[in-house]
């Protein structure tokens, strides 16, 4: 592919001035792993809301919704569910309320104010360390194949060498660029870094929707798509057949396993509630929370990342996948098994103008570099903090332990880049971690919010048998279906396949829980209380409530379930015509965008109300709490 002399400085000037700014903020982080991890928690709501949504904003996500949108038609906007994306939702109404209240660093740090530091809550601890060094591995993976396969097929020049594809090969160099930047400033330059990120994608998305559609013929447009193709509403059997004009693309659905959309669709419903009442695994968005100022803001930060985050992406996806059927589809249709997954890439660099195509990547190197920084920065924080201070130096000066978090970022990147080279397709790796990895964690993560006796020996049980189950359930799923089940192999296809996988792994991982906890004795009194009163959840805690209350008698317990479960409800929806309603307008469905947009609005309304103006009192810090010390004695009196 040749890039004009334009699109070629156009990159060059944003990889020169993006790594600049980062090298120019670091200064601020290297005082302490306080400001390398958090900011100081200095850091604006609105400015972590920018970088927490540019840091979902990433190119491998972008190519793998372009590709379900150009096969599966409008209801490929209910698939996103299986990460769930509105586990945002639970974040923006509650669980970044009861997170930001911790004072913690780290999801790790916040274990062990959960569960105590006797013996069972440093396993917890231990095991959250773990499962956060994997994942952060898993998805540095996801994004490192993304980033190859984009820059392998639009980059003009053939980096092929003995030990590495020209893909892989593209894939390093950028990491390498990001990696400069991302270890030595910490929060402070990835958040600098991806704000100025989020307003190049937002350039990029203009431009690139305006090209899209200017001069599109819709009416012949729609006959290009197989009917049923814009059915937005899931039915029990997926009714968008390609077999008149394009029979490989069933072969996708196939492989896929989505074909029973409405089991699919039922089984992601019944995951995400889980998934998402769990909380966000430790990583980068759990970061952005610990680090805002107040719980209030992390509820708003929350909020304002959904508000900026899915209507540009949706549309710069609509945009590139209307093109892709104007256009690229002829040369999809010859190939015998054709790549999906790079028809971003092969529409930007094959179908843009020049100018346009160099903002336009920019834009996207842009959104992988600003997503792995975002996990490049969570997992040193769980290494340094949460495992070399706690449990080997835990008295050095404050830049021993900075320079420690450049030593294990390197280390967690290699790592990561590793386990991308082996890795076989995006979508192979979006499951795994979003059903698999995901199922061994939501179990115990759930209990931990909404069950007092939960303690921190059914924790560690829990998310070990978890870790375990899902490196070995997937694989033994694909064995079974193939050895014994060859008939349904449709319906255990990847898709519907990887959801039961979840639902095993999570089984195994409450009995694991359950066992643990109830087979060793229950948490300390003092600890339950002082976290219960600090963080106020709702859910199984009447003994503790109690206690609380022969502490402190002002002390008034969450009363906000209610509430809570009301804006999930219209969270879910006003997020949701967020994803199509951008998807209706670029492909020309105007009237289905128009009812979008009033769901949207109304959604929008309701929500300033029922959350928004309800923020005093749900992320409030003035509700009276106990007291450690009257906590502490009538802990000893009991």
């Amino acid at each position: 592919m040749n890039l004009s002399s334009i699109d070629i400085v156009i990159i060059f000037l944003y990889l020169a001035v993006i790594v600049g700014l980062g090298f120019w903020i670091s200064k601020k982080a290297s005082k302490n792993i306080q400001s390398y991890f958090l900011g100081d928690n200095n850091i604006k709501w609105y400015w972590l809301g920018f970088s927490n949504s540019s840091g979902m904003f990433d190119v491998s996500g972008t190519a793998f919704y372009v590709a379900l949108l150009f096969v599966y038609g409008f209801k490929a906007a209910w698939l996103p569910w299986l990460w769930p994306i509105w586990n945002q939702i639970f974040v923006m109404v509650f669980l970044a309320i009861w997170i930001r209240r911790s004072n913690a660093m780290t999801g790790a740090d916040w274990i062990i104010k959960r569960f105590g530091d006797d013996r069972g809550g440093r396993l917890a601890h231990i095991i959250v360390v773990l499962f956060a060094i994997v994942s952060v591995i898993g998805f540095i993976g996801y994004v490192f194949v993304g980033i190859g396969k984009f820059s392998g097929s639009i980059l003009p020049w053939d980096l092929t060498n003995p030990l590495l594809t020209s893909q892989q090969t593209y894939a390093v160099i950028i990491v390498a660029l990001t990696t400069l930047y991302t270890v030595k400033g910490g929060m402070y330059s990835v958040v600098a870094t991806e704000v100025l990120q989020y307003g190049i994608l937002l350039v990029s998305c203009v431009l690139v929707v305006t090209y899209a559609v200017h001069d599109v013929n819709y009416v012949e447009l729609h006959k290009k798509v197989p009917e049923g193709w814009s059915n937005f509403w899931p039915t029990w059997k997926l009714d968008v057949n390609w077999s008149n004009s394009f029979p490989q693309a069933n072969q996708k659905i196939a492989e896929d396993g989505f074909t029973w959309f409405g089991a699919l669709v039922m089984m992601m419903i019944a995951k995400g509630v889980f998934s998402s009442l769990a909380g966000p695994v430790p990583g980068f968005d759990m970061q952005r929370i610990l680090s805002a100022k107040k719980p209030k803001e992390a509820a708003m930060l929350t909020g304002f990342t959904n508000l900026v985050l899915y209507i540009p992406l949706f549309m710069m996806v609509s945009a590139l996948t209307l093109i892709g059927i104007n256009y690229f589809m002829p040369v999809l249709q010859e190939q015998q098994q054709p790549d999906f997954e790079i028809i971003l890439s092969k529409v930007v660099g094959g179908y843009l103008p020049a100018g346009v195509r160099g903002v336009v990547l920019a834009g996207l190197l842009a959104s992988f570099m600003s997503t792995f920084s975002a996990f490049v920065n969570a997992a040193p924080a769980y290494l340094v903090n949460d495992f070399y201070k706690k449990y080997f130096r835990p008295n050095e000066a404050p830049g021993h332990y900075v320079k420690w978090s450049y030593i294990t970022s390197v280390g967690v990147i290699l790592t990561g880049c590793i386990f991308g080279l082996f890795a076989n397709s995006l979508s192979s790796l979006t499951l795994w971690i979003s059903s698999a990895l995901y199922g061994g964690y939501a179990a115990a993560n759930v209990l931990k919010w909404i069950w007092w006796r939960f303690n921190g020996y059914g924790y560690f049980s829990g998310m070990l048998v978890g870790l375990i189950s899902a490196t070995f359930v997937p694989h033994l799923m694909d064995l079974l279906s193939t050895a014994y089940f060859p008939q349904y192999a449709d319906l255990f296809g990847s898709g519907i396949g990887t959801l039961i996988s979840f639902f095993i792994i999570l089984v195994f991982s409450i009995t694991g829980s359950i066992l643990g906890c109830l087979l060793t004795p229950a948490p300390n009194q003092q600890v339950l209380t002082e976290f219960y009163t600090n963080t106020r959840p709702w859910g199984w805690w009447k003994p503790v409530a109690r206690w609380a209350k022969m502490a402190d008698p002002s002390f008034v317990p969450n009363q906000q379930f209610k509430w809570d479960v009301l804006n999930i409800l219209v969270g879910i929806c006003w997020q949701m015509s967020m994803v199509i309603m951008p998807i209706c307008f670029v492909f020309g469905y105007f009237e289905k965008g128009f009812l979008a947009m009033a769901v949207w609005l109304v959604c929008m309304v309701v929500l300033k109300f029922t959350w928004y103006d309800r923020l005093h009192i749900t992320a409030g810090d003035s509700i009276p709490t106990a007291t450690g010390t009257r906590v502490h004695e009538l802990a000893e009196n009991n």
